[in-house]
């Protein structure tokens, strides 16, 4: 069974020239077969793409869904990074039971999903024998449900960071041992190493400078590669890395973690606010990857992190939504906007356009996640595709409509396709009933606000 897109009047094929496509595409057996001025072929199932943006299904880099029921928290609303951290995840953690994880889940999901993306990658860091379900499972299943591409990207940490306050629950601390015991059952359960796979693993302890000892980061990425899994974590997302880096190892965070063993083609980091021009060469130089997230790291105070920098130099950069609780605008289409104008209001007009975004957003993202087959609209790609509506009135006189999903930030998808089935039809998730996750967000949202943290143990 093949399928046509057809009447695409403005396309993206997500190279980094910002090639633009028109005409229409093929699918068949989930990819690409071809591109161009088509017709429909005797049975074929067309999809009509008129008044759409036709762009490859965008790739969210670094999240948290278990945030997504952690919005707005109010303690967390007006303070800085290491504040945040107390008042909101590591506060509400033991309050995530499995329902509560799975609402979230599918909330973050959903979000994603109708704002264009297609593979979504989760740093999960809340493991905890206090929890008497799998949160890894969890959030394989939830993706399987809605149909999206999913990396996920197993945290944890062996040691807990100090915050102020003698009412903070216990840290989630895991021993090596069983971190290194999680994260080889996760690789054997749902580690595709494809280039189009559906799920992956990635191996990504929290914060390494934090929450782990330089022999343990050792040892990890050892056993990480040996399992063919990718590296990732937190680093550098505001001042505060660097400072702690120079007075516990007398280094900053970039060249401390290349003598760990943990830079690297098969590497990325979270966020990268702060970094000095010698780091920046030195993840150019290794290819180590960025998974830039502009909406969490200006909702913080944390600043701006170089990512045109680092583009320019030749390392891969991708763009992430990062965290709800941080970021409350959980979408694609904002951190595309956010990347956008940020960038442009520090550097001036030159320093990123429209197409360099998407381009972070479509294969930057295949490329840190290490999925070539994903990304671009060209035959023999993964038929990961977007359909962006321009029906709104805020689209509604643009000279470029190809611009909308970049410059407007609010472009809603009409249709997306996942190896050429849909996620999104019409507007609407197949198979999810948006009042009933309402319903279920209202119920979790208010318990989690009263439930008192548990003892500690």
């Amino acid at each position: 069974m093949s399928l046509l897109v057809t009447n695409i009047a403005h396309g993206w094929t997500g190279d980094a020239d910002g090639t633009r496509l028109s005409g229409a595409i093929r699918i068949a057996d989930g990819l690409i077969v071809e591109t161009g001025a088509l017709t429909p072929r005797p049975g074929e199932e067309v999809l009509d793409a008129s008044g759409c943006v036709v762009a490859p299904g965008l790739v969210n880099t670094h999240h948290h869904l278990f945030q997504s029921v952690l919005k707005g928290v109010p303690a967390g609303m007006d303070v800085a990074l290491d504040r945040w951290l107390a008042e909101v995840p590591y506060r509400y953690w033991p309050r995530l039971d499995e329902e509560a994880l799975r609402v979230s889940a599918r909330i973050g999901l959903a979000e994603l999903a109708l704002s264009g993306a297609t593979t979504v990658c989760d740093h999960h860091y809340v493991y905890s024998d206090r929890y008497d379900y799998d949160p890894s499972q969890v959030l394989v299943e939830e993706a399987a449900r809605m149909g999206l591409r999913f990396v996920l990207a197993r945290g944890g940490m062996t040691r807990g960071r100090a915050f102020d306050g003698a009412d903070m629950p216990p840290p989630p601390v895991e021993s090596l041992g069983t971190f290194l015991d999680g994260l080889r059952d996760a690789a054997s359960r749902w580690h595709d190493p494809s280039n189009r796979a559906m799920t992956r693993v990635a191996c990504a302890p929290t914060t390494p400078n934090f929450n782990f000892t330089p022999g343990e980061l050792v040892e990890i990425a050892q056993e990480a590669r040996h399992l063919g899994l990718r590296l990732h974590a937190h680093l550098s997302e505001n001042t505060g890395y660097a400072a702690q880096t120079l007075k516990a190892f007398g280094q900053r965070p970039v060249p401390w973690l290349a003598g760990q063993g943990w830079l690297g083609p098969d590497v990325w980091f979270a966020h990268l606010v702060d970094l000095d021009a010698a780091e920046i060469a030195l993840l150019a130089e290794s290819g180590t990857g960025m998974a830039h997230c502009p909406q969490a790291n200006a909702r913080l105070g944390s600043g701006i992190a170089p990512a045109p920098t680092l583009h320019a130099g030749g390392a891969p950069v991708s763009l992430a939504v990062d965290g709800a609780g941080a970021n409350e605008a959980a979408d694609m289409g904002g951190a595309l906007y956010a990347a956008f104008t940020l960038h442009r209001a520090r550097g001036g007009v030159g320093a990123v356009d429209a197409a360099t975004v998407l381009h972070w957003a479509t294969m930057g993202g295949a490329r840190v996640l290490g999925l070539p087959g994903l990304g671009r609209i060209a035959p023999g790609m993964a038929a990961d595709l977007v359909l962006f509506d321009l029906s709104a009135p805020r689209h509604l006189g643009l000279h470029d409509p190809a611009l909308a999903p970049v410059i407007t930030g609010a472009a809603p998808v009409r249709h997306s396709l996942v190896a050429g089935r849909p996620v999104v039809r019409d507007g609407q998730i197949p198979g999810l009933d948006l009042s009933a996750l309402g319903r279920d967000a209202a119920r979790v949202t208010a318990r989690l606000a009263r439930q008192p943290e548990a003892e500690p143990a």
